[in-house]
């Protein structure tokens, strides 16, 4: 791995730029979440394509797609973070986490499986699979159970994302075919089992974005489910599409959608409001955000990437890479 450009704080999030030895440029992140050290907690995000083919509208890593990383391009990033961090290989951490969610869909690569049986070794290790759940996809999902069966019983975190609960809009917001909700639901029934963690229902709540909880409590468990609520993150696409958070960060609640969140409580679902230290907007580090979208804009957002300086050697990878 060829580490070309890095911004961030080290006690908060590092966002690294690298070339795989196979000449793919990647992004992948290394994060603490405070007041935990990173001796109690230590988050690694990789990305698993060479860009994105959703293009879902709030997301900054969409808009070209140049294929899928092997298994060894995905192991590099997180060797070079483990031994950046831990130089002797053995992560001396209470919950070590590795997300599959920096740049590109992981169920549209099925190499995400071989890495999964390759690090679960790792003591404490938790992955954790963010989808919007790709239709034509059955098969990596059905290996995926039998891996979490395997390796990872009572702490593999899974996610859907779903965004809304409009199917109209929810195809505008994340522009594939994918999985119904009743099919989501039914994959639920039977991958969490005994002490397995439930599996989230992701919404980036905008401020224009339908959701009932009464379809949600119709069609999920929360026996199976939780839901798990976040901000839409400052990028360059939520802009161009009108798209704005309902969170209000100085509460950490929404502010249109505060009724939907009550009545999924009352419905016995979990409730998981995840906002995120605000540097980490700063940093790019976020979901949804990717460095070398900023650095390709000539328009900057005032509110996010500003740690990000101009980096030559990126601008002309990504030349490199469209020629």
């Amino acid at each position: 791995m060829k580490i070309i450009a890095k911004y961030g704080k080290e006690n908060i999030a590092t966002v690294y730029i690298g070339i795989t030895s196979r000449g793919s440029m990647v992004e992948f992140v290394q994060s603490v979440q405070p007041p935990f050290s990173r001796n109690e907690k230590w988050v690694l995000i990789i990305s698993t394509l060479k860009g994105c083919p959703v293009g879902c509208l709030m997301c900054d890593a969409g808009g070209y797609y140049e294929g899928k990383l092997t298994a060894e391009e995905m192991l590099e990033q997180i060797d070079f973070l483990i031994k950046e961090y831990f130089p002797d290989g053995l992560v001396k951490v209470k919950k070590f986490k590795i997300q599959f969610a920096r740049m590109g869909e992981p169920a549209l690569n099925k190499n995400v499986l071989t890495v999964l049986e390759k690090v679960s070794d790792h003591e404490n290790l938790i992955p954790s699979i963010s989808t919007v759940a790709p239709y034509g996809c059955e098969e990596f999902f059905d290996r995926l159970l039998s891996i979490k069966q395997r390796h990872y019983q009572g702490r593999f975190q899974l996610q859907f994302s779903i965004h809304s609960t409009d199917e109209n809009q929810r195809d505008e917001i994340i522009p594939v075919r994918k999985w119904s909700f009743k099919d989501i639901a039914l994959y639920g029934e039977k991958f969490v089992k005994n002490n397995d963690r439930k599996i989230a229902l992701n919404f980036a709540l905008s401020n224009k974005v339908t959701v009932s909880a009464e379809k949600i409590a119709n069609t999920f468990s929360p026996d199976k489910f939780l839901i798990k609520i976040t901000p839409v993150n400052p990028t360059y696409n939520a802009v161009n599409n009108q798209i704005e958070s309902d969170i209000d960060l100085s509460t950490g609640f929404p502010v249109r959608h505060r009724v939907f969140m009550e009545e999924l409580k009352k419905s016995g679902f979990e409730i998981i409001l995840s906002i995120g230290e605000p540097e980490e907007n700063k940093i790019g580090s976020n979901c949804g955000q990717y460095i070398r979208k900023h650095i390709s804009n000539t328009q900057k957002l005032s509110q996010a990437y500003t740690y990000v300086q101009k980096s030559e050697n990126v601008l002309f990878y990504n030349h490199f890479d469209q020629s």
